[in-house]
């Protein structure tokens, strides 16, 4: 990875910078690849599992499930955690137990267990996203963050590439143990990436609050509402649509999550801080992103799927025409950041959401026989459009913000980007599977393309109502979803 220089400042009246070398972003970029890949490589092992552990298909599912269940309710206990220790003990903490979890799957006896250490991999893995958040977006008061295109490449990559990488690791490896190397791997990973974090300096975040008092009651709201919710798109995911299965629980964590809301308020210390959605730009700035990554990451799912089933494609050259998507993300976040800082906000967002209605609509021309290098540049436009988007709205949510109220803010903001990105891809998958099977995979990917498409410009309209920047010259050029 190409080192780079990121500015961040404990805040206006400190005004000091901290410089993170290659060490330091790749201790701060190794652990949300990480679980971001976790969420996605397994899932090309689940066949070879059952077949080896002799265990029903719908009991290894839950190897999957287990891991993004637990991910909501990993992320309702960040914010506290990160008030209580310090943001940086906590990440190598999670870091620490998330490759030590890794290396339980790797040597789980049976499904049983490995089933529960999934569970607590995902625990362990849900705070490094929100976490490394708050320290490569730095504080306010004249925060300015910078990374290198290598680092939006690598995050975008992850989710997108995770089938691709799992189905080429378990082809290098011989036997039926084979899927032990997909967890194995995060272990020489997330070990250097600890050493690392001890590179990471400490104007980066926050000094701990060991006098923070948990709320328990919220907490227990909270994981509820998120369990709850996330449960019932993972059934709407696998094709259930039938109540109470499915929708009984969706209803219910958002009712528990209404609930939570409604509570947070009027506790001194909530688990996790909502006031700052209080403030309508940030609000839309959040939902904005969340429709952002719905029309990008229900593609990313869906094109895979479409380019191995009707136009024959290996994973190998599956995984190829998805590079040049990462590669343009990378990129098109510094655009972002520079037209942020030139033209404003608005003007840049709503230019990146044209670009994703058109980008989107070149989904129509895809068929099973489409070139390869057509469908990869079409990904890549639509890259470069989410690119520019999601660069300037984490401007708008995290530039009026004090440091301390990072965590709080960077963990809400990873559970609207779940709920809303998991919701969005799971009735998107969804439908393309159904309109597949009744009328083929081509005229599914175009009613797919039409609810992006349609997404987009919605969003696009929306944009309008986003204010200009509150100042120049601070832009983050990086968001992890």
């Amino acid at each position: 990875m190409d080192p780079s220089v990121m500015e961040s400042s404990a805040g206006a009246a400190a005004g000091r910078t901290a410089r993170f070398g290659a060490s330091a972003q790749y201790a701060l970029l190794a652990g949300p690849l990480l679980t971001m890949l976790d969420s996605s490589i397994v899932n090309v092992a689940v066949e070879p599992i059952s077949r080896q552990t002799h265990t029903s298909l719908p009991t290894v599912q839950w190897i999957i499930s287990g891991y993004l269940l637990a991910l909501g309710a990993g992320l309702a206990l960040t914010s506290y955690l990160a008030r209580r220790f310090g943001t940086i003990p906590a990440y190598t903490g999670f870091l620490a137990a998330f490759t030590v979890t890794s290396a339980l799957c790797a040597a789980a006896p049976g499904t049983g267990v490995l089933i529960a250490a999934r569970v607590l991999q995902g625990l362990a893995g849900a705070p490094l996203v929100p976490l490394a958040m708050s320290m490569l977006l730095g504080g306010s008061g004249g925060a300015k963050s910078r990374m290198s295109p290598a680092a939006g490449i690598l995050l975008f990559l992850g989710p997108a590439l995770g089938p691709s990488l799992g189905g080429l690791l378990l082809g290098a490896v011989s036997g039926g143990d084979g899927w032990r190397v997909l967890f194995l791997i995060n272990v020489p990973i997330g070990a250097l990436a600890i050493a690392a974090a001890r590179r990471l300096p400490a104007g980066v975040s926050p000094p701990p609050q060991p006098a923070a008092r948990p709320d328990p009651v919220g907490l227990l709201l909270l994981v509820a509402g998120l369990v709850g919710v996330l449960y019932g798109v993972d059934r709407i995911t696998r094709g259930s649509w039938t109540p109470p299965m499915t929708w009984g629980p969706v209803i219910g964590g958002v009712v528990v999550l209404v609930l939570y809301t409604l509570r947070s308020r009027s506790v001194e210390h909530p688990a996790l801080d909502l006031s700052i959605l209080r403030d309508r730009s940030v609000a839309l700035a959040f939902t904005l992103c969340g429709t952002a990554s719905v029309a990008a990451w229900s593609i990313v799912f869906v094109v895979p799927v479409f380019l191995e089933s009707a136009q024959g494609h290996s994973a190998l050259m599956t995984g190829v025409a998805l590079l040049p998507q990462g590669i343009v993300t990378g990129l098109s976040t510094l655009a972002g950041a520079s037209a942020g800082e030139k033209i404003g906000v608005r003007p840049t967002v709503l230019g990146g959401f044209a670009l994703l209605v058109v980008a989107s609509a070149g989904l129509f021309v895809l068929g099973d026989q489409t070139p390869l290098w057509l469908t990869a540049l079409i990904l890549a436009a639509r890259a470069g459009a989410v690119g520019l988007t999601i660069t300037p709205l984490v401007l708008v949510a995290t530039e009026p913000l004090r440091p301390e109220q990072q965590a709080d803010a960077n963990t809400a903001f990873n559970v609207v980007q779940r709920i809303l990105g998991s919701f969005g891809i799971g009735l998107v998958a969804t439908l393309f599977t159904r309109r597949s099977a009744h009328a083929g995979a081509v005229p599914a990917l175009h009613t797919v393309a039409l609810v992006i498409t349609v997404l987009a410009g919605l969003s696009t309209f929306a944009a309008f109502y986003l204010p200009r920047p509150r100042r120049s010259g601070d832009v983050s050029p990086v968001a992890l979803h």
